[in-house]
């Protein structure tokens, strides 16, 4: 299949359908969330494959060798080259060799990774679940009216569930809850991935503001927000015990069921 001289796409496809509704069918047709197959090449290896929507792909390369820890910096990643195709895609990124190396060695098998974070590796001991301390937060948050006010303004900015319903966002804000950026996926985490490899292209201090994401506080998330020294982390919906775990082992305020009207606190005793 041939390479597509366009890098960005819609992140949507048309279909007809036949909507069913109140005992009546009408034929029409429906924008249905991208979902290919996307794979992140580090020195001319093939690293993992993930299923993701073709958009924002270099962010997305960037924020998943941050947040994997495949890289310790965004300054680590040389090049990066984006081969978008019909039915597929592919990122070539040119790491630093001591990078590269250390990649080499972790001896993991990340192909067809799912959301759940953890498939593909081969034992127990490869879980990569001790995030290290946060440092002291640089940012004090007003969390009643910082999170109303970014779950407010939330759904207005997602232009790719407007038109598909079936993707997530995630959303970098300030201390007062205004949204600065939001990516789309339709994988949860690579919605996360995508944002943070956006933040990091454009030298945003990742300790100065906070994510707020579409979706349930899995595990995945929690550790790539902890491992980009994200003070604070807020979904929609519930958490985890595993990233309640790590949130509050890193220091890390977590909350969920964030609403306009309310949120809930799962880490009490972490400071904000």
């Amino acid at each position: 299949m041939s390479e597509d001289t366009h890098i960005e796409r819609a992140g949507f496809v048309e279909r007809a359908i036949v909507r069913h509704r109140a005992g009546a069918a009408t034929a029409a047709i429906d924008h249905v969330a991208e979902e290919i197959p996307v794979a992140l090449v580090f020195n001319g290896i093939s690293h993992v494959v993930m299923m993701a929507t073709p958009r924002d792909l270099e962010a997305f390369a960037y924020g998943f060798a941050l947040t994997e820890g495949v890289v310790k910096s965004a300054a680590a990643i040389f090049d990066c080259d984006v081969f978008l195709r019909f039915d597929s895609a592919e990122v070539a990124l040119t790491i630093a060799q001591e990078d590269f190396a250390r990649l080499k060695d972790r001896r993991r098998a990340l192909t067809g990774r799912s959301g759940c974070g953890v498939c593909g590796i081969d034992s127990l001991e490869m879980l990569d679940l001790q995030p290290e301390a946060l440092p002291p937060a640089l940012i004090q948050v007003n969390l009643p009216a910082a999170l109303a006010r970014a779950a407010n303004g939330l759904r207005e900015q997602q232009a790719l569930m407007r038109e598909t319903g079936g993707v997530h966002a995630a959303a970098w804000c300030t201390p007062d809850g205004d949204i600065v950026q939001v990516c789309e996926d339709i994988g949860r985490h690579n919605g996360l991935d995508k944002l943070i490899g956006h933040l990091a292209l454009n030298g945003v201090d990742m300790r100065r503001g906070f994510v707020f994401l579409s979706s349930r506080g899995s595990y995945e998330l929690a550790r790539k927000a902890a491992r980009m020294q994200i003070p604070l982390l807020a979904t929609i919906s519930a958490p985890s015990s595993l990233a309640i775990n790590i949130a509050t082992q890193a220091g890390m305020k977590l909350v969920g069921f964030c609403r306009q009207d309310g949120f809930v606190d799962y880490t009490p005793d972490i400071g904000m």
